[in-house]
Formats: structure tokens, C-alpha cells, sequence
């Protein structure tokens, strides 16, 4: 069974939902919901699971789906860090005793229960101790990869502005790897030992935005069948990251820029004000600036978001750094699928004359793709994608001249006859 893995997830970093079901079919439908909110997930066996939460350290938490095997339930007891959620599971109230199942899903979903879950998931791993220990600058730039200008440029930028409270803007390309600068920003700063929160403001619903950013009291809308805490309150204390900022709404916009100006924010349904201790990252691919001429997107929001602007910079402009970038890459590959390729010089050099419009993750995607089709070999200009063959694929060079082998086949065809060379 294929292991569907999001690449995003394997850029940026992100704590991965597991979906496990050995029928790949009758979990489409969560996996194309979770596709659709922007939650990164893994689908893969029983059997593949056990395996895969040896390491559960980026995982957010496992979702079982329809029998679950002797083995598999036994990873609910002996994995208390990972929180559970089961979807139409068989004899569910066996399960449900144990302290780390969240909760239940049943067919159809339910959007607004699905986010409640994952809401539940988050506030679980926030409870979990803490190590409390705090990683050196080269383990957390260790996604930030590039020996180019503009890639230290970025690493000095960050060093600058995560001691401080100031709100940052990134910019930049999609795929550029704007989350693992937000990430970078939270686990220098003073915040690191709270919770990063991420929403990507593209992948939810307008009319669902406000309660996911705010929460919503019970029977505040349909389907609101419990108080709920939104990402400002689950980012108590730490850091939000408002990815595709650009995308958000104009009467959002409003709400948010209120928030930022007062520092409280009331519950969907609710009259309440809540304190908002929150360090804003927002990050967009769009050119805010001509959105505000165009009237799209708010002006004093800009500003308050834009107090210390990063730029980073598309691939295409630091391809020196491409090679390292690789190396980088094979490695977490390596990791998580036991697997690698090497790649020939004319390989890398063939991918440096790339213009990359999909930056860091489109080379991602190029690994990956490569790992399923040549896992532990080698790969030459000829094996790769044909878009990205950027130099001539050296023809086969006979060790003998044309002629010898030409004269070895007739000898082949004609040798039982009295054949003369010279007739």
C-alpha cells in the first residue's frame, strides 16, 4: 500500500495526522477533508503504523479507522505522548477508556466536529511535559539550508527579530519555506517553550474562519454542539502563524486588526473578552501592497503586520545552495522511508540550469518521486523527469567503430554460409 505522504510536511516540518486503515478506500473521504483544511497527514497500514510511531515525535496524533488489530491497540497504551482519535471503529468503548483517545468520528463527517478533534489533539500535546531544553541556532536552522547571500541574510534577519514581541510579515513564492521561518522566529524567541500555532487562512471556509481564529461558544451556529477554543487561545502564551494572510476576507480582516489593537477577542456566541498573549506571524505570497491599491486588503492591517518584513528568496535565485538543499532533503527522506537515491554530478548540474517555479517543494517533490522509482540507485540526466533534463543526455559510445559492428552482425546472420567480404 502506497504511503501518501504530503510533501509540504516534510519542508516545513509540520507534525504529521496519521490515518490508519488497511482499506485505503473507505478513508478517502477524511483524507480528502484533511487535504481540504491544510492538515498534513500520512496514510498507511496497521502493520505500517507500528512501525511509524517508533518515532512519534512528529506526529499530531493517530486517526484508527474500522477494525483495529490486537497490535494496533496495544499503541494506544504504550504510546501516552500520541493522542487517538477513532473513525467508525468496531467496539470503540474498549478503547475510549484509555487516557489518550480524543474522541470518536462517525461517516458522514462533520467539518466542524473534525476541527474540534484536531482542536483536542493540539490542547493534548500542550498539557504533555516539557523538556524544557532549547535547541542550539545550527539544529534549528538546519531547515534554513544555503551557503548563498540571501539565504544568511535570512538566518541573520531571524536572529534579529525573535528576541523581540514585533509582529513579522514574510514574503515570498509559494513553496519557498515560509512556515520554517515562522518556526525559526518562535524557537529562538522567548515563547519557545508555548505552542506554534498555525492556520493557513486560504484552506478554511470564510464562514468558518472566525470560529477556527476565535472559537465559538455552544449553540453559537449549527453544529456547535460544544464550547470550543479557537487558535488565539490555543495559542496562549506562544506564537500564531497567519500562513496566506492575503487570503483572508475583508470583514475578517476587520476583526483581526481589532484583535491586534485591544489584545482581546470574544468567542463566537460569546460576550466574554479573552486576552489575546499571542506572537503574530503572518506570512503571504501575494504582493500586499498592490492588494491594498486594489482595495483588497486592509491598510492599517498591513502596517501592524509589517513591522519587520523577511523575504525569502525563490530558489531559482540561490541555486548554489540547490546542492545542499539535495542533501538536506535525501536525508529526511532517508530517515522516514529507509530508503535514498544518489544523484550523478550531471544529475545536480542538469537541476541547477532548472528555473524551479515551485522552489524548495517542488524539489521535494522531485526526491520523492525519484525514491519511488530508482529507491537505492542511482540517478543520471537520463532518469530524470524529462523537464529536467537541462543538459544533452550523453549517447551510448561503442567501445569499437560502427563498422566492426556491423561486419560482427553479418558474420552473426550469414555464418554458415561461404560468405566473402569482398564479393
Amino acid at each position: 500500500m502506497s504511503d501518501n505522504s504530503v510533501v509540504t510536511s516534510v519542508v516545513t516540518g509540520h507534525k504529521q495526522i496519521l490515518v490508519v486503515d488497511n482499506d485505503e478506500g473507505r478513508s478517502q473521504q477524511l483524507r480528502t477533508v484533511l487535504a481540504f483544511v491544510g492538515e498534513h497527514f500520512v496514510h498507511c497500514s496497521q502493520e505500517q503504523a507500528i512501525e511509524k510511531l517508533a518515532d512519534c515525535s512528529h506526529i499530531l496524533t493517530v486517526i484508527l479507522t474500522g477494525n483495529v488489530s490486537t497490535d494496533c491497540a496495544t499503541l494506544i497504551k504504550v504510546n501516552p505522548s500520541v493522542p487517538f482519535i477513532l473513525h467508525d471503529v468496531l467496539d470503540a468503548n474498549e478503547l475510549i477508556i484509555n487516557v489518550n483517545v480524543i474522541g470518536t468520528l462517525s461517516t458522514p463527517l462533520n467539518y466542524a466536529q473534525l476541527t474540534e478533534q484536531i482542536h483536542h489533539c493540539h490542547q493534548y500535546h500542550n498539557k504533555l511535559p516539557r523538556k524544557g531544553t532549547k535547541l542550539n541556532s545550527s539544529a534549528l536552522f538546519r531547515s534554513l539550508v544555503g551557503i548563498s547571500e540571501p539565504m544568511a541574510q535570512v538566518r541573520f534577519l531571524i536572529e534579529q527579530v525573535a528576541k523581540t514581541p514585533a509582529s513579522v510579515l514574510v514574503l515570498g513564492e509559494s513553496g519557498t519555506g515560509k512556515e520554517v521561518i515562522a518556526r525559526n522566529i518562535h524557537n529562538l524567541s522567548e515563547r519557545s517553550t508555548e505552542a506554534f500555532v498555525p492556520v493557513n487562512c486560504g484552506a478554511i471556509p470564510a464562514e468558518l474562519l472566525e470560529s477556527e481564529l476565535f472559537g465559538h461558544e455552544k449553540g453559537a451556529f449549527t453544529g456547535a454542539i460544544s464550547t470550543r477554543k479557537g487558535r488565539f487561545e490555543l495559542a496562549e502564551g506562544g506564537t500564531l502563524f497567519l500562513d496566506e494572510i492575503g487570503d483572508m476576507p475583508q470583514p475578517m480582516q476587520v476583526k483581526l486588526l481589532r484583535v491586534l489593537q485591544e489584545r482581546t477577542f470574544e468567542r463566537v456566541g460569546g460576550s466574554k473578552s479573552i486576552k489575546a498573549n499571542v506572537r503574530i506571524v503572518a506570512a503571504t505570497h501575494q504582493d500586499l501592497e498592490d492588494m491594498i491599491k486594489a482595495g483588497s486588503f486592509r491598510e492599517d492591517l498591513f502596517y501592524r503586520l509589517n513591522v519587520f518584513p523577511i523575504e525569502t528568496p525563490a530558489l531559482r535565485d540561490r541555486k548554489e545552495d540547490l546542492p545542499l538543499l539535495l542533501k538536506e532533503l535525501l536525508t529526511r527522506f532517508e530517515h522516514e522511508q529507509n530508503k535514498t537515491v544518489r544523484f550523478t554530478e550531471k544529475a545536480i548540474e542538469s537541476l541547477m540550469e532548472h528555473p524551479w517555479p515551485g522552489n524548495v517543494r517542488e524539489l521535494s517533490n522531485l526526491i520523492e518521486r525519484m525514491l519511488i522509482m530508482y529507491g537505492d540507485q542511482i540517478v543520471d540526466v537520463a532518469e530524470l523527469p524529462y523537464k529536467y533534463q537541462h543538459i544533452d543526455v550523453q549517447a551510448y559510445n561503442p567501445e569499437y567503430p560502427e563498422e566492426l559492428q556491423e561486419h560482427d552482425v553479418i558474420n552473426e546472420l550469414f555464418g554458415g554460409f561461404d560468405y566473402d567480404d569482398d564479393e
